[in-house]
């Protein structure tokens, strides 16, 4: 019947239910005392009437204004316990001393006196029982003390009255205790309950806003958090930075390892992130995309200096039970309020530096700048016009020779997407295509310069071949790749002459969707060209499962070639593994004789660029070609002359 101090919630539960009746109690216990001393100031010594009864008053009013001036506080489980605790030892001592008072006012008066005194012990000691039941053991000593007593003292009174009256007490107070355990232990299964349903709630919470891979906050934990510390800075005038990354080359792991080590390094990477940073906080988006939130922030160029010190950490080696697996991390950032207002306009702000660095500066650390804001607004204005214009009228191709430098003779060429818009002018391939790619709207851009394409391809001789660029967009549906059969099955071109480009960030997407795709574009007759190869993360694994005819070696390692070790090296490998697995190898962007010159030796034999020849018009294609054959009859008349 002690004060349990094993759960603390219930501990506080008792603590502010008692803290909102003991002082009704010790009102009830006043004013019934005076009610008595009064009917007894006539008959009994004032100190027994007056003394005491004011001796009890300062005590109780006491205790009363202590319980009521702590009736709103929610005190630690120690003091609540210290509290209840004390408090079962006054109410001994308060049991025994209203006790021992009653008991002297009843030699005074008559039998109208004495049954007051009977009736305040009754009474009384019931309004007790009942405030004091969320602290059973002070109403079980209390119950005790004045009813073990009342009942003892009227029973050897051997007036019939009194004894009937102490019978009666005794049954009430059995009623009275059996009715305090009964609400005292639905008291604690309803906190008991209530604990339950806040631990629920709390792992509901967790499961609701924490990544259950890495423990870190989640995306929608991100987004709250993120308003949160914008309304903090807001109000007090101050920058916010946030980080997005995005890891490069985590795709590998997964292909080369399985899910389960992807899993164990997005872990570890969560870990570097948390023990790097100090005031900041980390969140995983999803996938392999994390996000910084940093409240306080030095200027621009230590903040990039301290983002670049993240990544670096996060470009450490991880070892790995299966093996040390190596990758590294784009990061792009965005302050409030320096280009960025809200919440929406920060987060955009900072993916689209992300996006920027990856394309441009890839494992490093972007922030966003006015320069950046301007691309947005540029990049704007072409996809509101890629989705208001009639693009068939204003798409046109270019074609650039593809050249067998063993005869030098051309084998074909590859088509390249122009456009010119009535109000933007001619617009760069290389901002078009990427924007109609992020807008999904790049299929709409596909079937007419395909269809264009194959028309201008339908006119040249039979040994030509045509290359045409295909996206990932095309290929991740069947939709797209039965609109892309389509349109060749009506055109005059041999789809035997055709080679569709992809390139391997359409393996980041449904591989099993292209890999349909791809075999069905190859039961068409047509063959299957790797784009910019060397330069994505597409393991051999999944290269060699595509039912591929040719790679395109990027150019970026084919220029300066004759100058750069590392370039040579990489080509060198490109070319021999080309040819371990039976595929031509067309080297892009040749533009000097001395990089022509480290191909050939190299044994490539397939190039394209500069060095031939600038993108053509289909009209020029023919004259170009007559051009080449020139060349060809004169060198061979040259010969003949030696």
């Amino acid at each position: 019947m002690m004060v349990r101090s094993d759960n603390p919630e219930l501990l506080k539960a008792q603590y502010r239910a008692f803290t909102r009746q003991v002082p009704m109690m010790y009102l009830i216990l006043l004013s019934s005392t005076w009610a008595l001393a009064v009917t007894h100031m006539h008959v009994a010594p004032p100190w027994l009437t007056i003394a005491v009864p004011a001796v009890f008053s300062i005590g109780c009013i006491f205790r009363m204004i202590f319980w009521w001036r702590t009736r709103n506080i929610d005190p630690p489980p120690s003091v609540a316990h210290a509290a209840l605790a004390r408090t079962n030892r006054l109410a001994a001592c308060i049991a025994v001393a209203f006790t021992l008072w009653s008991f002297l006012l009843i030699p005074y008066g008559d039998a109208y006196t004495q049954s007051h005194v009977a009736f305040y012990m009754a009474i009384t000691v019931i309004s007790c029982i009942f405030c004091l039941m969320y602290l059973r053991s002070a109403a079980f000593v209390v119950a005790a003390i004045v009813n073990g007593a009342f009942i003892a003292f009227f029973i050897s009174s051997t007036q019939p009255t009194f004894i009937a009256i102490a019978i009666n007490m005794l049954l009430v107070c059995v009623g009275m205790i059996s009715i305090v355990l009964t609400n005292y232990r639905n008291f604690e299964r309803m906190v008991v309950s209530q604990q339950r349903t806040e631990v629920l709630s709390n792992e509901n919470f967790k499961l609701a806003n924490m990544d259950s891979l890495t423990d870190l906050p989640n995306r929608r934990a991100f987004f709250a958090h993120l308003e949160t510390e914008l309304r903090t800075a807001r109000d007090a005038g101050t920058r916010l930075g946030l980080g997005v990354i995005d890891l490069d080359g985590f795709k590998p792991v997964n292909d080369l390892y399985g899910h389960s080590v992807g899993d164990r390094l997005l872990i570890e990477v969560g870990k570097r992130l948390s023990s790097a940073l100090k005031a900041s906080a980390a969140f995983r988006l999803g996938g392999d995309e994390f996000a910084i939130i940093a409240p306080y922030i030095p200027d621009d160029a230590q903040l990039v200096i301290n983002a670049n010190a993240i990544v670096e950490q996060l470009r450490a080696p991880y070892h790995m039970p299966e093996g040390t697996v190596q990758i590294s991390a784009s990061m792009g950032i965005a302050v409030f309020p320096d280009l960025a207002s809200t919440r929406e306009q920060l987060f955009d702000r900072a993916d689209y530096a992300l996006y920027h660095a990856k394309r441009t500066r890839r494992s490093e650390a972007i922030l966003f700048t006015a320069d950046h804001e301007s691309q947005i607004n540029a990049e704007a204005r072409i996809e509101h016009m890629l989705k208001q214009t009639e693009l068939e009228s204003e798409l046109f191709v270019v074609f650039q020779p593809i050249v067998d430098i063993s005869n030098e003779q051309t084998i074909g060429f590859e088509a390249l997407a122009r456009w010119d818009n009535a109000v933007l002018g001619r617009v760069s391939p290389a901002q078009f295509i990427p924007i109609a790619e992020r807008a999904g709207i790049v299929s709409s851009l596909t079937r007419p310069l395909l269809k264009k394409a194959l028309a201008s391809a339908s006119q040249w001789e039979d040994h030509l071949r045509l290359s045409f660029n295909l996206s990932a967009h095309d290929l991740n549906s069947c939709e797209g790749v039965l609109s892309v059969v389509g349109i060749i099955e009506s055109s005059e071109f041999d789809a035997r002459r055709l080679d569709l480009e992809i390139t391997e960030t359409a393996l980041a997407h449904d591989v099993e969707q292209v890999k349909r795709s791809v075999e069905m574009l190859r039961h068409l007759g047509c063959g299957i060209s790797l784009d910019d190869f060397g330069i994505g993360y597409s393991s051999l694994t999944r290269l060699h499962a595509l039912p591929l005819t040719k790679i395109k070696i990027d150019r970026s390692f084919v220029t300066c070639l004759h100058d750069k070790p590392a370039s040579h090296k990489i080509v060198k490998s490109l070319l021999t593994l080309s040819r371990d697995m039976g595929l031509e190898c067309v080297a892009e962007g040749v533009e000097t004789a001395e990089e022509l010159a480290a191909l050939r030796q190299l044994g490539g034999t397939l190039v394209q660029g500069y060095f031939y020849s600038p993108p053509l018009s289909a009209h020029d294609v023919g004259k170009f070609l007559s051009e080449q054959r020139a060349k060809s009859v004169m060198a061979e008349r040259e010969y003949d002359k030696l």
